[in-house]
């Protein structure tokens, strides 16, 4: 219980600095002592934090799924020969800048949430195959052979072996994209999905710094909270799959 201590206390932060943000108005001035609208007010943070953090845990569900089969099929025997075909499409999703990602999408998809899903979605792709990779490619070749000699099938294997040891390994890179992605959805306010990017925009458009930061600081404070509650994810992982891998009964 103790791992999970850090990530309670980072949520509650983030979640008393979305609803006190309102009222911080005398800190913001020492910012912009010359302007009056110092706090951020066409949209609730809260509000604002919600579809924030559901554009990135959708785009991080979808891409978790590609990702991970991708990763189980081209380390199967009948998909190896695709691995480097597959290397190269998750690399292209990251090597692209956004903005152009954005750029290609919006006139197919239109304005708003579905680009920016599209472009984070591309943008999160190659961390989580990475990991899914590295985490399979790692698991001791006597492990496997142990559970295949307990008479498992394939299937079995993967599900019951191969994952749960590669587990920890694979959040890694969920993690990582996650993080990635939570500073990048920010830029999908730039045509028209709600996010808190939008304080920044709108700061930037009209020279207010305040409302820069009001964005910024959020977006900054919801990526520690993630990040610690992967943190603890992966603890709470290895201690529930640290048992050793099945092994042959002598008879």
């Amino acid at each position: 219980m103790r791992a999970w201590f850090a990530p309670v206390a980072w949520v509650a932060s983030l979640c008393a600095l979305a609803a006190l943000l309102p009222t911080m108005t005398p800190l913001f001035s020492w910012v912009e002592p010359d302007t009056d609208n110092l706090i951020y007010t066409r949209d609730s943070f809260y509000s604002l934090l919600q579809s924030h953090l559901w554009l990135v845990l959708a785009s991080a569900t979808i891409g978790t799924l590609v990702a991970v089969s991708a990763g189980i099929f081209v380390t199967r025997p009948a998909g190896r020969d695709f691995l480097p075909l597959v290397s190269q499409i998750a690399s292209i999703g990251q090597t692209v800048p956004p903005v152009a990602v954005l750029a290609l999408a919006v006139p197919v998809m239109g304005f708003g949430e579905k680009p920016t899903l599209f472009a984070l979605v591309l943008y999160g792709l190659l961390p989580i195959l990475r990991n899914t990779l590295a985490g399979l490619g790692g698991i001791n070749s006597a492990v496997l052979e142990s559970a295949k000699g307990m008479g498992m099938s394939s299937v079995q294997v993967l599900f019951k072996v191969e994952l749960p040891l590669a587990g920890r390994v694979i959040l890694a890179g969920i993690r990582t994209s996650i993080t990635i992605n939570i500073a990048t959805a920010a830029i999908g306010s730039t045509i028209g999905a709600r996010t808190l990017g939008d304080p920044v925009i709108a700061g930037l458009v009209n020279g207010n710094t305040a409302y820069v930061l009001q964005g910024a600081i959020l977006i900054g404070l919801l990526a520690l909270a993630t990040d610690s509650v992967f943190e603890a994810l992966e603890r709470t992982w290895a201690r529930a799959f640290s048992t050793p891998a099945p092994e042959v009964q002598s008879p």
